[in-house]
């Protein structure tokens, strides 16, 4: 084992979960407190029409970008398989292979997002209001985007070899940073949607260059040597093999919750405003959630590398019942502290804020479903087995959604904002239900042709 990398395939389970995933989730909530107050202060500062335009974005952005991520997966599972298996070649190989990768993604998704930010948010349908607004944001948010690719190529690496505390630092420095700059922006320069835009382009390159920084330090496998740096064929194609499934798993996944924003811009800006708020304060449970999903898939990847395969059967327990209490409490208190909560970030629509309050209620308190098919795919991800889970949810999530959409939506009686929540929690109930089959379908079939090396430990 490299010495800076940390074996997840040793040791108590139960003990080195929790200690893994809790940087994970801090640097998830602080990622997003410093993202909310993009929302806070354009909200107090600028006006609820800069809160809708900001929120009218967030979809298409995660349509655009998931693709890319989904790679980022790739490289970190490759990354913890090489590590679990002792295959240090491998792992430096996938490294200096997935920075490259992450460069390139970065200027495609500059040149699509910059280019076609009008063209897409109208085919959303959004609000003439507001729509300057969402062009404006989404141009300035894509010219920072290589940063973000290579702070999210990064960190995987980073997860991969059992670091979670380095991420954590480094958000917190860009974070801060991300806050200054939105009050000067914004309360000093008057640049409303922009100065935000403009504040997280800047503190994303931060994270990425302390991310880069970070790897070129280290002392083992996962070094980074610039002269090193290049496409190596055998580690790509493993990197696309995992992460492109996962990429258009996010990408398709996104789709319909395109389509249900697009819905839900049929309502009005007064309802996008609720919405947007709505949606950016629910980000904390399920940034909460998904940390045990990338948990999952790191433990499972390096166990499965290592041939420790019953570790991985109580990897999954251990996780499952994990993000079940975490998904149902967090769920049930944001709900409980709805309207303070929303009062936050909507300080002159009262009408904006019932809106709120509905998605919360049809979309909170059942979160712990999604946090549940999202650890699933976590562990069937780290067995080295991507379709299956990309298919599931396509078919599971993308498809009942898109179906309700066109179906149950249209119906007068149901053709309502609780109608068209509603079908969150059914997506998720289904599309966990087919994971956790294929997950023991995929683990049965690896055991049986694979013989144990260790005993659990």
């Amino acid at each position: 084992m490299p010495r800076d990398s940390k074996d997840l395939s040793e040791g108590p389970l139960l003990k080195n979960i929790i200690l893994y995933t809790i940087p994970i989730i801090l640097t998830g909530i602080l990622q997003l407190l410093f993202n909310a107050a993009d929302l806070v202060v354009v909200g107090r500062f600028s006006g609820s029409d800069c809160v809708a335009a900001v929120g009218a974005t967030g979809a298409l952005i995660n349509l655009l970008v998931n693709l890319f991520i989904g790679l980022s997966v790739g490289a970190g599972v490759t990354v913890a398989h090489g590590i679990g298996s002792g295959r240090i070649d491998d792992v430096e190989k996938t490294v200096h292979t997935a920075i490259p990768t992450a460069i390139v993604s970065g200027i495609f998704l500059t040149v699509v997002g910059i280019c076609g930010a009008r063209t897409f948010l109208e085919l959303m349908g959004t609000d003439k209001d507001v729509i300057d607004l969402s062009v404006s944001y989404m141009k300035i948010y894509f010219c920072g985007i290589t940063s973000s690719m290579l702070y999210n190529f990064g960190s995987t690496i980073l997860r991969a070899a059992g670091d979670t505390k380095s991420l954590l630092y480094y958000l917190t420095a860009a974070g801060v940073i991300n806050v200054i700059l939105n009050l000067i922006f914004v309360c000093l320069f008057h640049m409303n949607v922009a100065g935000v835009a403009l504040a997280t382009a800047i503190s994303q390159t931060v994270s990425a260059l302390l991310i880069l920084r970070t790897l070129m330090k280290r002392d083992d496998a996962c070094r980074l040597e610039l002269k090193k740096l290049g496409f190596s064929r055998r580690h790509l194609v493993k990197i696309l093999r995992i992460g492109f499934p996962a990429g258009v798993q996010g990408s398709l996944f996104s789709i319909s919750n395109v389509m249900i924003q697009s819905s839900i811009n049929s309502f009005g800006k007064i309802a996008m405003t609720g919405n947007a708020a709505a949606g950016n304060i629910e980000g904390f449970v399920y940034t909460t959630m998904n940390s045990f999903h990338q948990t999952a898939l790191n433990f499972t990847g390096q166990n499965y590398g290592a041939g420790k395969y019953d570790r991985i059967k109580k990897i999954m327990f251990i996780c499952l019942t994990l993000v079940f209490t975490v998904g149902l409490t967090t769920g049930s208190l944001v709900r409980l502290f709805g309207k303070p909560l929303l009062s936050i970030y909507i300080t002159d629509n009262p009408e904006a804020i019932k809106y709120g309050l509905l998605r919360m209620t049809c979309i909170c308190l059942p979160y712990f479903l999604c946090g549940l098919m999202d650890v699933t795919t976590g562990l069937i991800r780290g067995l080295e087995c991507s379709l299956a889970p990309m298919i599931i949810t396509v078919v599971g999530v993308c498809g009942m959604r898109i179906l309700w959409i066109y179906t149950v939506f249209r119906i007068p009686a149901y053709h309502t904002l609780k109608s068209l929540y509603l079908s969150y929690a059914i997506s998720w109930s289904l599309t966990f239900a087919a994971e956790l089959i294929t997950f023991f379908i995929v683990y049965s079939k690896i055991k049986k042709r694979t013989p144990k090396l260790n005993n659990v430990s």
